[in-house]
């Protein structure tokens, strides 16, 4: 998986696409999933940073990635092909 090449991201969190010229906003946990995807982490790598940083439990944290990573896949954020 990898994100947009473009795709900019600021440190609160907003969003930019200059692809598509779309914009969204994210909260602090899905600006660091993408910050993350960013920097070349994999699936598993994140799963234990969002693990260690929110004191949550993985089982849940994948559910809720996978279905994170369709919503980043389906606004052209992040291939999730690649």
């Amino acid at each position: 998986m990898k994100v947009n090449r473009n795709l900019a991201i600021s440190e609160n969190g907003f969003v930019f696409n200059p692809t598509t010229g779309d914009s969204f906003s994210v909260n602090e946990l899905g600006a660091l999933i993408i910050n993350e995807i960013k920097a070349g982490k994999s699936k598993a790598e994140i799963i234990d940073t969002v693990a260690s940083e929110f004191n949550a439990d993985k089982s849940t944290i994948e559910k809720d990635f996978d279905e994170y990573l369709n919503v980043l896949n389906n606004h052209q954020l992040v291939d999730t092909n690649g």
